[in-house]
């Protein structure tokens, strides 16, 4: 049975924004050895609109890049949608009972599948269906936008911390 683990870059005042965060190259390998050994990526539309920027290879990446694209590209990858009429390779589009299929795809799969995306998060959250809670904390306050909990925290203990390159700092959480 697949762990699902809802992980995100966010600031100190609990906000979710890619283009405020620059990683490192530390946390950015971090991020690419992080994808090489998932079993797949789960992912609400909003997020998933973002990440398609790695299926494009484009002049200007570095070697970095590339190799987070090629990892990013090469995992499974599942949407939940219901605006979404397509995605792209190695993707499927859920679009059917949500629980249903999200408790299919945890029952038929071994390894770590990354939730991605807050009103996912949270949706996924309230069934009980999150595993692990990682915030990857930057030293950065925002003052507004997406926040990491799309609703009330679930009732959480801390399982460890890590620290990544300049100033990030990991927690990881499980639910109680």
């Amino acid at each position: 049975m697949a762990t699902f683990v809802y992980g995100m870059n966010l600031s100190l005042d609990g906000y979710v924004d890619h283009m405020a965060f620059d990683p490192d190259p530390d946390l950015f390998q971090h991020w690419t050895d992080h994808v090489r050994g998932l079993s797949g990526s789960l992912y609400g539309r909003r997020m998933y609109e973002v990440m398609r920027y790695w299926d494009d290879e484009l002049p200007e990446w570095t070697p970095a890049r590339r190799a987070f694209a090629q990892v990013w590209r090469a995992q499974p990858k599942w949407v939940l949608s219901r605006s979404l009429t397509g995605v792209g390779p190695n993707t499927t589009l859920l679009t059917g009972d949500t629980e249903a299929e999200i408790r299919r795809i945890k029952a038929q799969h071994d390894g770590e599948i990354a939730v991605s995306g807050t009103v996912l998060a949270q949706g996924l959250g309230a069934l009980g269906l999150i595993d692990e809670y990682r915030m990857y904390l930057h030293p950065v306050v925002l003052g507004g936008g997406t926040p990491f909990f799309a609703g009330a925290r679930p009732p959480l203990r801390l399982f460890g911390t890590d620290r990544f390159g300049a100033g990030v700092i990991r927690l990881t959480y499980r639910p109680l």
